[in-house]
C-alpha cells in the first residue's frame, strides 16, 4: 500500500517538476531575447505582460480546482481556454527542443571526441560554438531548435481550432457469439466522454446529437464522463443528451469524472426525469423483433480502493449476467473487458480514454499518452470468452485466440466527444459509433 502511494507521490511531483522546468525555460527565453531590444519601455512592457499572464493563468487553475461554488473566473471564461493550450505548448516544446539538444549532446560525444588536453570550461561557459564549431551544423542545431519549439504551439492551435471540433461518424460491424438470428442487424449508436465545461459547449453537444440521430439507431448509449468537474451544469448536458431518438431508449452509466463532481446520484436523477435510464450495476432486457439481449450497466470502476489497495472489478456482478440471450455491458473503464470477458459478456461498450487524445504514428508506431493508463487505447479488440484473466508481462501480447473454445468477447472502446486538461485533440477526432451487430 505504502509502495503505491510513493509512486503516485513520485509521478506526481515528476509531473510538476517537468511543469515547473518548462515554465523557467521559456521564462529565461524571453529574458535573453528581449534583453537585447534597445527600447527600455518595450522590453520591461513585454516581461510585465508575460508575468500577468502567467500570474493568471495561475489563478485560473486554482480557481478551477476549488471545492466551493465561490469562483473568481466565469466558467466559460478565455483564461481556463488559453492555460490549458499554453501549459501544453510550453511543456511539449520544451521537450521537443531538449530532445533536439541531446542528439546535439549525442553528436558531438561521438563524432569529434574532445582532446585530453583540451581545457575544461564550467559548464555555464559551453557555447553551441564550443559544441558544434562547424557553422554548418550549427546552424542545423539552431533551426532544429527554433522547428521543434514552434512546431508543438503550431501542432496544438492547430488541434483546438480544427481537430478538436472535427466530429467523426464511425460505423463497425460486431459479430457477436449468442447472438439470436432476430438481433442480427441491430444498431447502436455510441456517444461517450462529453466533458461538458469550458471547452465543450451545449451547441458542440447538440451538433453530436443530431449526427447521433442521423444514424437512425434503435438503441442510443452513453457511456460516461457527462461533465468534467463540479463547477459543470449536469442539468445543460443531459437537456441536450435528452434529444436522443432510438425506439428502444437511451442508456447510460457513470464515469469517472461524475465521482470527481460528486455527481453519479444528481446525473441518475436527471436521466430518469429525461426519460432516460442511468444504468448503476442493474441490467435491462431490451426485445427487438422478437428476440432479447440483457443490457448491464455500471458505475466507474476502480482498480485500486482509496487506500491504494489493488481490488477486482465488476465485482459480484455475476446475479446480472444471463446465459440464455447475449450480454452487452455499459462500462466507462475499458480495463474492465478482460474480467468483462472472464463473466461471459459478449460485447462491452467504453470511454474513458479519449483515444489519447493526442496520438502520433512515427514508423507505423502510433505513441499515445493513453497506452500508459490501458491496453484498450480506442476501436474494437477481442478476449476469449469465459476463460480466466491471464497475467501477462509488461508489452506482451496475449495469444488466446486460438484456444477460445467459447468463442470471442469483443469490447469497443469510443474516442469520445470532450477534451480534459487541454482543448486539443491530434490523430485522435471526435467520435460517434454506428455499431450494427451481427450474427457469427
Amino acid at each position: 500500500m505504502w509502495s503505491w502511494f510513493l509512486l503516485r507521490a513520485l509521478v506526481g511531483l515528476s509531473i510538476v517538476t517537468v511543469l515547473f522546468l518548462s515554465q523557467r525555460f521559456w521564462y529565461r527565453a524571453l529574458w535573453r531575447v528581449t534583453g537585447h531590444w534597445g527600447r527600455t519601455t518595450l522590453r520591461v512592457g513585454v516581461r510585465v505582460l508575460y508575468l500577468a499572464g502567467l500570474l493568471l493563468i495561475v489563478v485560473s487553475i486554482a480557481d478551477s480546482i476549488r471545492q466551493d461554488h465561490g469562483r473568481l473566473l466565469p466558467n466559460q471564461s478565455p483564461v481556463t481556454t488559453f492555460a490549458g493550450l499554453w501549459f501544453l505548448s510550453a511543456l511539449c516544446g520544451y521537450l521537443a527542443i531538449k530532445f533536439v539538444h541531446g542528439i546535439e549532446w549525442l553528436w558531438h560525444r561521438f563524432r569529434k571526441p574532445v582532446p585530453k588536453d583540451a581545457p575544461r570550461l564550467p559548464a555555464h561557459r559551453i557555447d553551441l560554438e564550443d559544441i558544434v564549431p562547424d557553422p554548418s551544423r550549427r546552424t542545423f542545431f539552431r533551426t532544429a531548435s527554433v522547428v521543434a519549439g514552434a512546431a508543438p504551439f503550431l501542432g496544438v492551435m492547430y488541434g483546438f481550432g480544427a481537430e478538436r471540433l472535427r466530429y467523426e461518424l464511425h460505423r463497425i460491424e460486431i459479430p457477436l457469439n449468442n447472438l439470436p438470428a432476430e438481433l442480427d442487424g441491430m444498431q447502436i449508436v455510441q456517444i461517450s466522454d462529453i466533458h461538458l465545461s469550458a471547452y465543450m459547449t451545449r451547441e458542440s453537444v447538440r451538433r453530436a446529437v443530431d449526427m447521433a440521430n442521423d444514424v437512425g439507431a434503435d438503441l442510443a448509449v452513453v457511456t460516461g464522463d457527462l461533465i468534467t468537474g463540479m463547477h459543470d451544469s449536469m442539468w445543460d448536458c443531459v437537456e441536450e443528451v435528452r434529444q436522443l431518438r432510438a425506439p428502444l431508449g437511451v442508456y447510460g452509466c457513470n464515469g469517472n469524472h461524475e465521482i470527481y463532481a460528486r455527481a453519479e446520484d444528481l446525473a441518475e436523477r436527471l436521466y430518469r426525469q429525461a426519460g432516460m435510464k442511468l444504468l448503476r450495476r442493474e441490467n435491462a432486457i431490451i426485445n427487438y423483433k422478437g428476440g432479447q439481449l440483457n443490457l448491464i450497466g455500471v458505475d466507474y470502476q476502480r482498480e485500486r480502493s482509496p487506500s491504494g489497495r489493488k481490488q477486482q472489478m465488476l465485482a459480484n456482478l455475476e446475479p446480472l449476467v444471463r446465459r440464455d440471450m447475449p450480454n452487452i455491458l455499459l462500462s466507462h473503464n475499458p480495463n474492465t473487458f478482460n474480467r468483462a470477458a472472464e463473466l461471459g459478456i459478449e460485447l462491452s461498450l467504453a470511454g474513458h480514454t479519449h483515444g489519447g487524445q493526442v496520438q502520433v504514428e512515427i514508423l507505423d508506431v502510433s505513441l499515445s499518452p493513453a497506452r500508459f493508463i490501458t491496453d484498450y487505447i480506442a476501436g474494437l479488440y477481442h478476449r476469449p470468452l469465459l476463460m480466466p484473466d491471464q497475467p501477462k508481462r509488461m508489452g506482451e501480447t496475449i495469444k488466446l485466440m486460438p484456444n477460445a473454445p467459447n468463442g470471442l468477447a469483443a469490447l469497443y472502446v469510443n474516442r469520445g466527444l470532450g477534451t480534459v486538461g487541454a482543448p486539443v485533440r491530434l490523430g485522435a477526432p471526435p467520435e460517434i459509433t454506428h455499431i450494427v451487430l451481427r450474427r457469427v
